[in-house]
């Protein structure tokens, strides 16, 4: 067993950050926060974790909290993560994901922290001409978000050559649902993730669902895509960590999906059968650079670590969800 390092997560008051702090500390592991709460909650991190309210462009404050906390890897998932927007902004995108994690590889570099974790994204494959997507399919982004998150694999290969830093980049695919036990979840107002969006729909707070494109080359003509559990995702980073203590020579690239999917027909089709109701479907045209289907070849993770996923169940995703977002409309007055 890997003895257990102090951990630095960024964007630890986000949704996935937050669920890898819970993760970290259901397995023992000492996790520190850095996030300067732009898209974060405060209330996400939970009580007793030492929180930094900052930006990890802060080289000095990194080099504080590295001090204190004697932070012996980091967990990278601060960043901006919307896609049309990056298309629309993409210098915001450079900088708040490229330019930033610069700074705080060469923070960790400078203070000898030797393990890093990267939360990256299919969105670096691009449209890709294969399904199931394997992690030596070609890397060929379509928008500045997956350019900015491919840059920052290449920045971690090239220093984890030159310096004794070794890294894991995990590539996620649909990221959903939320924290079984109720202790967090997608709380960002505007959310674009459709199983949100659905489960928004669903309670009332939206009053349809746009469903984006029906003529594609899928069984229902709907775009299909490998949604993973937000739990499933934190626990395989828990797991990267622990591999990358054991081997400090190896660095990792894994996929982080379940290897199979669903068209948007049949995730808005689960949330109907979990909520005996119909939720509302616009159809609209497609959006430019949505791939017909996006699905990952699980193969490498599953070989390389111990993970085994306990939510794969579509229903058991948009149960929690849905489960979240009733429990958001209980904190909402006091939030």
């Amino acid at each position: 067993m890997a003895q257990k390092h102090p951990v630095l997560v960024t964007g630890g008051a986000g949704y996935i950050g937050s669920h890898a702090v819970l993760a970290l500390r259901d397995a023992g592991w000492p996790v520190a926060v850095i996030d300067n709460l732009v898209t974060g909650f405060r209330f996400a991190v939970p009580e007793g974790v030492p929180f930094y309210e900052g930006d990890v462009a802060d080289g000095a404050l990194l080099a504080r909290i590295f001090a204190e906390q004697g932070t012996r890897a980091i967990m990278h998932f601060a960043g901006s993560i919307v896609v049309p927007e990056s298309v629309e902004n993409p210098l915001k995108y450079y900088h708040n994901n490229t330019a930033k994690s610069r700074t705080l590889i060469e923070a960790a570099v400078t203070a000898g922290v030797p393990h890093f974790i990267f939360s990256s994204t299919a969105a670096i494959y691009g449209i890709p001409e294969v399904s199931p997507v394997t992690e030596d399919t070609p890397a060929l982004p379509i928008n500045p978000y997956g350019w900015s998150k491919l840059m920052t694999e290449r920045m971690l290969a090239d220093t984890a050559a030159a310096h004794p830093l070794n890294y894991c980049a995990l590539r996620y695919f649909n990221v959903a649902g939320a924290d079984p036990q109720g202790r967090s979840g997608q709380s960002t107002a505007g959310a674009t993730h459709l199983i949100k969006v659905a489960v928004e729909a669903a309670l009332g707070k939206r009053d349809h669902v746009s469903v984006f494109g029906t003529d594609y080359d899928t069984p229902d003509g709907t775009g299909v895509r490998d949604y993973i559990h937000v739990s499933d995702l934190a626990a395989a980073h828990v797991l990267a960590l622990e591999a990358l203590i054991a081997e400090p020579a190896r660095s990792l690239t894994l996929n982080c999906g379940y290897g199979r999917g669903f068209s948007v027909l049949e995730v808005l089709d689960a949330v109907d059968r979990l909520t005996g109701a119909r939720v509302e479907r616009r159809i609209q045209g497609r959006r430019a650079g949505d791939a017909p289907s996006l699905v990952s070849d699980n193969g490498r993770i599953k070989a390389t670590l111990p993970w085994v996923p306990q939510y794969a169940e579509l229903d058991t995703i948009v149960r929690h969800a849905l489960q979240w977002e009733r429990k958001l409309d209980d904190m909402r007055p006091r939030a």
